[in-house]
């Protein structure tokens, strides 16, 4: 393993992360676990960030690919008609709620994020944008740009014109105290005078995570989004909803995060679990929004047979498995047993999240360095994230059971307590 990682840090850029003090090469899964180079098996509760929505070596998933792989048609472009893709977009338009919807594939959630800003950009004919403090919408520039969290900004140039909200920062000094209801008040009142003050009037869309992923999966309360899409409405300003991490049913309320806010958007985008490890990514909105682009379009390997074979089978299997039920019931078993052992440890400062997305927030980041190396030394795997790197987040694949989840929740009650 010392020579894999000496030959990774000799060609792979040095802002690449790895986990661990020792990192670990993953070589084989099954379900919820996975399998070092080591011969050491973890329950994994991260999921490739919030990527494997089923787990490994799932077989509807694997023969889907294998049946495609078989007609020896791995790409053909977006300029033959692919009946999986075609396949794929009715379901997604029909499960997005959005009026006429259509579809348009990407490899990445990045991606999908760069194609909402065009769409809006263009429509609109402004370059204003509107996005949520402590926010995390990608790595390249114009995605860079609508982020706030200087751990993953690299460049304050920018494209766009973007003005920042409030929405998962409740917990500021000026914040506590205030009721859900109070709260979301106070930041349609700050969205009002945001728009009558720094804006040019012009505001082309909003950009928010109904649960921000890198921000350590803080909930704005719910309603807020909607109480912003009231004062949108008034200025025709769209609304672009970032599925990315909380789409497919993972918080266990709703199939999509926004729904959480009863909010209806003109865009989502989407990525990550869609294809259980396969990449792809897209957008799904208004009709007249996608058609209304001039130049000619297409994305070579969006949405190609491979890709789409995956998605199909991935979003069948969580459909016909009610895994947004199984994420509701594992999940808040999980979330109720971190809150109950939270209340007792001073170094727990919150513990949130809906279904199977879901955080542990400590006083300090050394701490959640360490809780990450106690985990792992217990047989789980865990993420780190929040604005200060003091946040566990979790996200472990919709199919974990309850035995699973007793299991996760068992490693890191123990490991917080040694940490404490």
């Amino acid at each position: 393993m010392s020579d894999l990682l000496a030959r990774h840090r000799a060609v792979i850029p040095n802002w690449v992360a790895l986990y661990y003090d020792e990192p670990i090469e993953i070589v084989s899964g099954r379900g919820s676990r996975v399998t070092d180079a080591e011969g050491r098996t973890y329950l994994d509760f991260f999921a490739g960030i919030v990527t494997n929505t089923l787990g490994y070596d799932i077989a509807e998933v694997r023969e889907a690919v294998e049946r495609q792989l078989a007609t020896g048609v791995v790409h053909t472009s977006t300029l033959y008609l692919l009946r999986g893709q075609v396949e794929l977009a009715e379901k997604i338009a029909r499960l997005s709620g959005i009026e006429d919807a259509k579809v348009f594939f990407t490899n990445s959630g990045t991606e999908a994020n760069e194609t909402a800003l065009l769409l809006a950009t263009y429509a609109r004919k402004s370059n204003q944008v509107l996005a949520m403090r402590q926010s995390y919408h990608g790595r390249s520039f114009g995605t860079i740009s609508i982020t706030a969290n200087r751990s993953w900004k690299n460049s304050a140039l920018s494209p766009l014109s973007v003005y920042f909200l409030h929405g998962g920062d409740q917990h500021l000094t000026q914040f506590r105290g205030l009721s859900d209801e109070d709260y979301i008040k106070v930041c349609a009142e700050d969205l009002r005078h945001t728009l009558a003050t720094v804006t040019g009037g012009d505001v082309a869309a909003v950009i928010a995570e109904p649960i921000q992923g890198v921000g350590g999966y803080t909930c704005p309360p719910d309603g807020l989004y909607a109480a912003y899409q009231e004062v949108l409405a008034e200025q025709g300003i769209l609304f672009i909803s970032d599925e990315v991490q909380t789409g497919w049913g993972r918080t266990g309320q709703n199939f999509w995060g926004i729904q959480n806010h009863g909010v209806t958007p003109d865009m989502m985008t989407f990525a990550k679990g869609l294809g259980n490890g396969f990449a792809i990514g897209g957008v799904v909105a208004r009709g007249e929004l996608l058609d209304a682009l001039h130049a000619t379009g297409l994305s070579t390997f969006g949405g190609n047979p491979i890709s789409t074979a995956a998605a199909n089978a991935t979003l069948d299997y969580i459909l016909d498995h009610d895994l947004q039920a199984n994420a509701a019931k594992v999940g808040g078993r999980i979330i109720d047993g971190l809150k109950a052992a939270g209340d007792r440890l001073d170094i727990v400062t919150d513990v949130r999240g809906k279904g199977l997305m879901f955080a542990i927030e400590l006083t300090e980041p050394e701490l959640a360095a360490r809780m990450l190396e106690a985990t792992k030394a217990r047989g789980l795997l865990i993420g780190k994230g929040g604005l200060y790197g003091n946040t566990l987040r979790m996200a472990p694949p919709l199919t974990l059971t309850e035995d699973e989840g007793e299991e996760g929740l068992g490693i890191l009650i123990d490991a917080l307590e040694e940490i404490a």
